[in-house]
């Protein structure tokens, strides 16, 4: 006597066994089956209903187990569930890494801002104890500051074409894929641009002179650009972490669609800068594309 086996297969279609063969296509479903090796024919049961022997035709693959139709419903349900319960595992970790963002781009702006205005304030106190007050010094390093900032637009917008787009798009990558935990390589870019900051801020506050002061308020400008930068680019733009009202003001909003347009590739990378994309977009002749990425933007907004 044969040994006994236990196998699953896909049936998809079977025969009734002594009457005349009838094949009946039915949907695709996975059964554990006792069959007597050597043979084709297996009993199956469905509850209390009397034995059946058929003879079965199996394929290759294997799909999910589906009974007497109220095991396919209790399926559906428990797909249902984990469904479900994948979504809610996601949301919560999408929750947790805005939550490490926010604190870190918190503490940063914090710790910057307070130790650029100490900065400012020392330095000029300091540069004033002969009693004789440096105007031009003063003017130098304001004007420049702004200079500064205004020209790291241009900077970046160039470095993001020319670089990160180019022989830096190893690193730059990680920014257009999904991301997967609270930081990307892409961020080791902040820093860089933070060194000269340091470096100048450093210079023109242990020194005095117009030079000095020159240094000290191009480090300024550009430390302000990439504060507006993160808050901008990363808060509005890809929802790092939010920002509070700035998402409301109308050109902030034209910023981060006109950026939202770079990730979708529509005008072949167009806008590479942050501030001045929707002017770079207005060249291209992508103000009606422009237009309509703000809309979606705000229904979106207003549906979350």
């Amino acid at each position: 006597m044969a040994a006994g086996i236990s196998v699953s297969l896909r049936l998809t279609r079977f025969e009734f066994i002594g009457a005349k063969p009838n094949s009946i296509t039915l949907p695709a479903c996975l059964l554990s089956l006792p069959i007597r090796r050597g043979r084709g024919d297996a009993e199956l049961r469905f509850g209390r209903r009397k034995t059946t022997t058929v003879r079965f035709v199996v394929d290759d693959k294997i799909s999910t187990q589906v009974g007497n139709g109220e095991e396919g419903e209790d399926e559906k349900e428990i797909g249902k569930q984990i469904l479900a319960g994948r979504v809610e595992l996601k949301t919560a970790r999408k929750k947790s890494e805005r939550f490490t963002y926010l604190v870190a781009a918190v503490m940063s702006s914090l710790g910057i801002t307070s130790m650029a205005v100490m900065a400012v304030y020392y330095r000029f106190a300091w540069q004033m104890e002969g009693g004789e007050v440096p105007f031009s010094e003063m003017f130098g390093t304001f004007a420049l500051s702004v200079g500064a900032a205004v020209g790291m637009e241009f900077w970046a917008r160039w470095a993001h074409k020319a670089l990160w787009h180019a022989s830096l798009w190893h690193m730059h990558e990680s920014h257009h894929k999904p991301r997967e935990g609270p930081f990307e390589l892409n961020d080791i870019f902040a820093i860089i641009n933070a060194v000269p900051a340091i470096a100048l801020l450093s210079y023109g506050f242990f020194h005095k002179g117009l030079i000095p002061g020159l240094c000290f308020g191009a480090g300024l400008g550009i430390t302000v650009f990439g504060m507006a930068y993160m808050f901008v680019h990363d808060g509005l733009v890809h929802k790092r972490f939010a920002v509070g009202p700035i998402a409301n003001v109308p050109y902030l909003r034209r910023v981060a669609a006109a950026h939202q347009l770079h990730h979708s590739d529509k005008f072949e990378g167009v806008p590479y800068g942050l501030f001045l994309g929707p002017k770079e977009l207005e060249e291209v002749g992508g103000l009606e594309e422009l237009e309509k990425e703000i809309n979606r933007r705000i229904k979106l907004s207003n549906s979350s």
